[in-house]
């Protein structure tokens, strides 16, 4: 089985460059700007091709950018995306546990009340509310057919 341990990869920092500028939301035109005059969006363009990028010019990217040097230096697309993938997998390991019923993971929630119970409650809730609410609204009818009464009997 092949996992990116095994496998030697050859890290290319001006690929690295353009996925962080990208992440960041920066175009080629943006990073040139802020690294200085002597910058160009063809400049970038070129350099982001470069496998190598001198320390000096990676600082600058990094400073910019607000990044690690070492993060643009060190990143691997592959190691990110195996990382990521067994990461992901390995979430939901507990997961056939819990529907199954094993008690020797401590790793769920056991619930202390009956849901059921919990549910008729708010719904016994909801009809006092409804009853209460049914009844202010009579009143308030009431009132106003009264005052409507007051309001004939004047005239």
């Amino acid at each position: 089985m092949d996992t990116t341990k095994n496998i030697k990869t050859m890290i290319h920092e001006g690929k690295n460059v353009r996925r962080f500028r990208e992440m960041l939301g920066y175009n080629q035109q943006a990073l040139a700007y802020g690294l200085g005059e002597e910058w160009s969006q063809k400049k970038v363009s070129l350099l982001e091709s470069k496998e190598k990028i001198e320390e000096e010019v990676l600082a600058e990217i990094a400073t910019f950018l607000k990044v690690p040097e070492d993060a643009i230096r060190n990143f691997d697309e592959q190691a990110a995306i195996y990382n990521i993938q067994h990461n992901y997998e390995g979430s939901n390991q507990g997961a056939g546990q819990i529907n199954s019923g094993h008690s020797n993971s401590g790793s769920y929630y056991e619930c202390t009340f009956n849901p059921l119970d919990k549910l008729l409650e708010t719904v016994d809730e909801l009809k006092s509310l409804y009853e209460a609410n049914k009844l202010l609204y009579e009143r308030l009818l009431q009132s106003e057919r009264d005052k409507v009464e007051l309001s004939k009997s004047k005239d």
